[in-house]
């Protein structure tokens, strides 16, 4: 029998209360917490749930993203596979809990909801309600992942509530994802059956969700950033808020991850036990996951921060075990071999050309919004060249090209957009949400052309093409979405790649995770696919000529 012996002031979150203790651990589980009279100037916390979030976009394996988060008191994840899903099916999902079986850090997956997430794009795989139905009957599945498809949920698609239907046949909740849903249809998509909802963006919308028995996640991700609308939810309604990041690249996961969210919630005033339920407490009693929350019987996860100003995490123990220390991960790092689904072929310039219809066109522009999903549908006068559409980086509109990866010729889907601000050259990725074709943005069809084709070449990733010679790449080499290296490795390799697309102009926080959401058209209100331009505030095809 292992055991082992740890004292501070114990943060009781349920009777709401601080007191030294002593914490007696038995293989794994809390055997007793016996309050003393003085106790070391630390306290003792449950461990942190990043309540939503895609495991994929840190560009990492579950067994390389666990040492990273772990560093900073995450002690879980309810994790959606649903990108993974996209490229690999099935087998792209058991890849992931195949993986995170091999580090004691708490992955817990969800059966992927919409893939495709649309009939509108190309996926590289599909899962229809029967797929959905046996990986819910699956103990390593926790819950019916994000419903995007909220028009096929208010339609009352067969499909769609089939999946939800064999979600509450399981007793496993179903997530939501349903931006500026409002009134009757926010009602309806309530009671339909979904619990969650993590894309709200003002604090009205999100108000108007918790009257329908909605759970609002707060999401501080790499691109969408909704804290400071929503923050005073943790005052209104503490019972039914968790905190997520949805989407995470890997050099923001070496600073900071759901620590950085209580230590901005708790400057702002907010009750420490609120706040601290909502990185805890609430996720775990709503998806029913086993993680420990520091009472006697739990699995013996919680962290031990400094102090409560700080609130620096010196330890985090997960399962009874000590697996870091003062910003050191004890977690081993684990070779991996990747899975893939990619037949694209190299690409000729002539491919990003667009001839010019009319005489004095005007077209649709995509306006990209920092920190936020959703874009602006803009009507703007082109630049025509030689009878072309070309980029105008004098007005800052630069072609958007989409390439499905799926097929070994495919067509490139042509738009244009605003606020990446490239001066020179272009930024190309494979991780683009949700069915993760080739998605690129640039000032010429040159560079456009030079920096797809080098993600073709190493079959997934990220690049940045200044010119047609000189391209830089970060591979992915697992589905075109994650590194086989570990953390450390890779965000030193992204923020390198970052900060070269930030040389040629552009003033986005995180570019290239703005740019994979461009192509995700479950978000309105302009996006681009494989097959097209696609207004998703009609959710129909669209002319990119006005």
């Amino acid at each position: 029998m292992s055991t082992a012996t740890i004292s501070g002031k114990v943060i009781d979150l349920f009777n709401r209360r601080i007191f030294p203790a002593e914490l007696l651990i038995k293989d794994g589980f809390i055997a007793t917490i016996t309050e003393t009279s003085s106790a070391p100037d630390r306290y003792i916390l449950p461990g942190f749930i990043d309540a939503h979030i895609h495991i994929e976009s840190s560009m990492l394996v579950p067994t390389a993203f666990a040492p990273m988060a772990v560093v900073h008191g995450t002690v879980a994840t309810v994790s959606d596979p649903h990108e993974i899903a996209n490229v690999c099916g099935i087998r792209g999902v058991q890849y992931m809990i195949d993986n995170s079986k091999r580090s004691p850090f708490k992955f817990f997956f969800g059966a992927p909801s919409c893939v495709p997430a649309t009939g509108f794009e190309t996926a590289g795989a599909a899962l229809d309600s029967t797929a959905v139905e046996a990986l819910l009957n699956n103990p390593d599945i926790w819950y019916l992942s994000e419903m995007m498809n909220y028009p096929g949920v208010l339609r009352l698609d067969p499909e769609i509530m089939a999946k939800i239907t064999a979600a509450r046949r399981a007793g496993k909740p179903v997530d939501g994802h349903a931006p500026g849903l409002r009134g009757k249809d926010a009602a309806a998509y309530a009671a339909a059956g979904i619990t969650t909802d993590h894309e709200c963006y003002t604090l009205e919308e999100a108000q108007e969700k918790v009257t329908l028995g909605i759970h609002i996640l707060i999401r501080e991700g790499s691109a969408a950033k909704n804290f400071d609308a929503l923050h005073p939810l943790l005052a209104m309604h503490p019972d039914r808020v968790m905190f997520c990041s949805d989407d995470k690249h890997p050099d923001e996961l070496m600073l900071h991850h759901i620590n950085d969210i209580v230590k901005r919630s708790l400057r702002k005033g907010y009750n420490l036990f609120d706040v601290l339920r909502a990185a805890s407490v609430n996720p775990v009693l709503h998806y029913h996951i086993p993680v420990g929350l520091l009472r006697i019987n739990d699995p013996a996860d919680f962290i031990v921060v400094d102090n409560l100003e700080n609130l620096s995490v010196l330890q985090t123990w997960i399962n009874g075990a000590l697996v870091a220390e003062q910003g050191t991960s004890f977690l081993p790092a684990i070779e991996v071999e990747p899975v893939n689904n990619f037949e694209a072929l190299q690409l000729e310039e002539g491919a990003f050309a667009v001839k010019c219809h009319t005489d004095a066109p005007h077209i649709r522009v995509i306006e990209a919004i920092e920190g936020q999903l959703v874009t602006n549908c803009l009507t703007l006068p082109a630049k025509v060249a030689d009878s072309y559409l070309v980029s105008d980086t004098d007005r800052d509109i630069l072609k958007l090209a989409v390439i499905n990866r799926y097929t070994p010729v495919p067509t490139v889907a042509i738009g244009f957009i605003r606020s990446f601000a490239l001066k020179y050259g272009s930024l190309a990725s494979t991780v683009s949400h949700d069915c993760h074709n080739i998605v690129a943005v640039g000032v010429d069809d040159a560079s456009l052309c030079a920096a797809v084709n080098a993600l073709i070449a190493c079959k997934g990733g990220i690049a940045v093409a200044q010119n047609i010679t000189e391209v830089q790449v970060l591979p992915l080499p697992v589905a075109g979405l994650m590194s086989t290296e570990n953390g450390h490795t890779v965000a030193n390799a992204y923020t390198r790649i970052d900060q070269l697309a930030k040389c040629m102009g552009t003033t986005l926080h995180a570019p290239f995770m703005t740019l994979s959401f461009m192509a995700l058209l479950v978000i309105p209100a302009l996006k681009l696919s494989d097959k097209g331009l696609f207004d998703g505030s009609r959710f129909a095809f669209t002319n990119l000529e006005v």
